[in-house]
């Protein structure tokens, strides 16, 4: 008996299925006996007998997701999945079975040689992933741009090295928390690499200035999580069950809510569907304004159009795939789901958010099948979530939040500095501007009650005067800054201005060298002044990364505004992973990381461990501030970019509920970086053999993020910033210009003629 019974999927778009399918079965039958992977032992071992390959069909798997690729592109591609499926078993049973955690990292390690980037394949492969992998390569690569290349390449080592993570966790009986699980699904599950092979299959690159922007990689996080959640649901079985598996979303959620198995796999197939929709809001929403900004010629907006068609039909075609196969759980489809594969196959698709009619190969004829009969019921069991994102009702009245006890096992010191630092920044405030005459945003009232300086007072211990000052000014303009583009920009709904803004802020941040623009605005003038005390006697490199951090921090407020103007409560998973960004977590961990000098080199801070270190630290922090801004949000200012409404339109639970969810995920977090504090950081430094100077650094730097989640913890419980008598406190009426008190219809050049008083 299955453990819960599949839930009805979204699944938007009829599959369709290659005409090349049966070439593409003989042709993989043979490579992967020519490759030893069939019938061979390893190590004693037959990881595949060819009756396991022909039942799983990786073909039919391909022929779906690919349906429009020529002959040999589905040949090669079908080649790539036999491999990486081959690869999963293979690491399975010699090295997960058996916890051989030496053996699987040197297994790991040889791999790289055989995708060099650039240059020819010098190693002699020694078992069949090897042996696979250089083949493919050799036939793969000379196809493709070295930036596609490049991606390809990052993706394919992210699948093979992070298999160590879930061996890790095995290894030590650990169940991932919910986001931690998420992040490395990505990588482990192997999703973006089959994104790439979408590129590949479609011979239509994404435009490398575009690759890297925020629409690109949601649409490819998007479409891996989307991947990885229905393979979750559908292999639950066969890994918790059968394997002992701990990396299984519906396990992971199970424990987390403590709910039984099916309404776990219900809240899965929520979560997917939640991912569908942010996907297609995303291609329909931001791809296009990102190509226009970038001004992609019309060849490159083909290709990335195709590209997202293609990610659609691996969507579904993953899904008939996974109905069919015999490796997952899938014993509770219907006859006719399971009938004859003709019911499915058609020439084309409707529902796509891209018009098949005017892309090579693609005669845009509806397919007929069960697929297609599949869309309509689809759709309307899915509709009343994704009206329910767009429902929500503006200042309702909520009331003070009870707050949940938080679980933090840090306490930090308090600089002798603070009353100077609190007069410094009122002082600082005034001398920019940030006190002047714009829309009821602050006044000295409003800003002494926020008290920044006691957040860095506890952040920074043990910082001079000077620096505390300097801290306490960064952490009083940002969060001017995320005030006032609501108010103004928010009111106004002029996302053009906004723009604007960004850009001119930008030119306040120069690399290597002087201002060459004059600060007109308090915004303006007070960033100019950061920027020139921060940077000052720091190598240009450091510069640019600092100014990466900025830059996260500036675009994610445009991601709030138009969420704001599409009344769109965010998709979960998109909105924790933006919140990092909007709370300028980047921005004051640079600072930390800044100030570790050159002892600790900067691919440290790109490793795992570390990027679980500060991603964990900085979503306590966020989410923190969300339980406590939740009536500010939500009652006064009209929000919908706070962790507690999420969760409660994602589960469609009360408020209470909504925070027992939220300090839940806190608390995880929390758990999360102990670990990689006490088990994950001492084994980077042996694995990296890192030297006394530098290990004692990333200590330090450790140290560190503790002090910033108490610093944070202790302000929040300080500041009079959310209490309601504050909240119900207004600068007086003669600080709004204009003659409405929401300012609407402002003009750009009005927002910075105001600010500049």
């Amino acid at each position: 008996m299955q453990p819960f019974t599949l839930p009805e999927f979204y699944v938007p778009y009829p599959a369709r299925l290659s005409p090349h399918l049966e070439q593409a079965r003989e042709h993989s039958r043979e490579w992967a006996r020519a490759m030893e992977m069939i019938d061979v032992p390893q190590h004693g071992i037959a990881i595949w007998t060819e009756a396991d390959l022909d039942a799983h069909d990786y073909a039919l798997l391909c022929a779906y997701t690919h349906p429009d690729a020529t002959a040999d592109r589905l040949n090669l591609i079908t080649d790539w999945y036999v491999w990486v499926f081959y690869f999963d078993d293979h690491f399975l049973e010699l090295y997960k079975r058996s916890h051989d955690l030496a053996g699987a990292r040197a297994y790991l390690d040889r791999l790289p040689a055989f995708m060099p980037v650039e240059g020819d394949i010098t190693e002699e492969p020694s078992n069949p992933v090897e042996r696979g992998l250089a083949d493919l390569w050799t036939r793969t690569v000379p196809a493709r741009s070295a930036d596609w290349r490049a991606r390809f390449a990052v993706s394919t080592r992210n699948l093979l090295d992070e298999s160590l993570w879930e061996l890790e966790n095995i290894n030590a009986a650990r169940l991932s928390n919910p986001i931690e699980y998420v992040e490395m699904r990505r990588k482990v599950g192997g999703a973006p690499w089959s994104a790439n092979l979408v590129e590949h299959a479609a011979d239509a690159e994404v435009p490398a200035r575009v690759a890297a922007t925020r629409p690109l990689q949601v649409l490819r996080d998007t479409f891996s999580d989307a991947v990885h959640l229905r393979n979750d649901l559908f292999s639950y079985e066969r890994e918790v069950t059968e394997e002992g598996e701990l990396s299984n979303g519906v396990l992971v959620v199970e424990r987390f809510l403590d709910i039984d198995t099916q309404a776990a796999a219900d809240t899965v197939n929520d979560l997917l569907t939640s991912r569908l929709h942010q996907f297609e809001h995303t291609a329909a929403t931001e791809l296009p304004a990102v190509l226009d900004e970038h001004a992609i010629d019309p060849a490159g907006r083909l290709a990335a159009l195709a590209y997202v068609k293609g990610l659609q039909d691996w969507q579904s075609g993953g899904h008939e795939w996974h109905l069919r196969s015999s490796r997952y759980m899938n014993r509770e489809t219907t006859p006719d789901e399971v009938a004859g594969l003709g019911l499915a196959v058609g020439f084309g698709g409707t529902g796509s958010l891209v018009p098949a009619a005017g892309l090579p190969g693609i005669p845009g004829i509806p397919s007929l099948g069960t697929s297609a009969i599949r869309v309509i019921p689809s759709l309307l069991a899915t509709a009343p979530r994704r009206l329910r994102s767009f429902a929500n009702v503006p200042f309702r009245v909520v009331g003070p939040t009870p707050l949940p006890e938080f679980y933090l096992p840090y306490t930090s010191g308090q600089s002798p500095h603070l009353d100077h630092s609190r007069e410094e920044a009122v002082r600082w405030a005034r001398s920019v501007g940030l006190l002047d005459r714009v829309p009821g945003i602050w006044d000295e009232h409003k800003l002494r009650a926020a008290d920044f300086a006691l957040c860095s007072a506890g952040i920074h211990p043990d910082a001079t005067a000077e620096e505390l000052d300097l801290t306490t000014g960064w952490l009083t303009w940002g969060t001017y800054a995320d005030d006032y583009y609501p108010a103004i920009f928010g009111a106004s709904r002029n996302l053009a201005a906004a723009k604007l803004t960004n850009e001119r802020l930008r030119s306040f941040m120069p690399v290597d060298g002087p201002l060459t623009e004059l600060p007109v605005s308090a915004l303006e003038r007070g960033l100019a002044d950061l920027w020139e005390r921060t940077t000052r006697g720091m190598e240009p490199a450091a510069q640019a990364s600092f100014r990466r951090a900025v830059d996260v921090m500036l675009d994610s407020w445009l991601w709030e505004l138009a969420n704001q103007f599409h009344n769109r409560i965010p998709d979960p998973i998109d909105y924790l992973e933006m919140r990092r960004a909007t709370f300028g977590s980047d921005l004051t961990m640079s600072l930390c990381r800044l100030a570790r000098g050159n002892s600790v080199p900067a691919e440290i801070f790109r490793t795992r461990p570390l990027r679980a270190l500060e991603n964990s630290a900085a979503d306590f922090a966020c989410l923190l501030n969300d339980l406590y801004s939740y009536q500010k949000e939500i009652q006064f200012e009209g929000e919908i970019h706070n962790a507690v409404l999420v969760v409660e339109n994602f589960l469609g639970c009360d408020r209470d509920r909504a925070v027992e969810v939220v300090n839940g995920l806190m608390t995880a977090r929390i758990r999360q970086f102990e670990h990689v504090v006490d088990r994950e950081l001492p084994d980077l430094f042996d694995r990296l053999d890192l030297d006394g100077e530098a290990r004692a650094a990333i200590g330090s730097y450790a140290r560190e993020l503790q002090n910033w989640l108490a610093g944070v913890l202790r302000w929040h419980q300080g500041t009079h910033r959310y209490e309601e008598a504050e909240l119900r406190y207004h600068p007086s009426a003669d600080r709004r210009p204009f003659g409405s008190p929401t300012g609407l219809g402002t003009s750009a050049a009005d927002v910075h003629r105001l600010a500049a008083r």
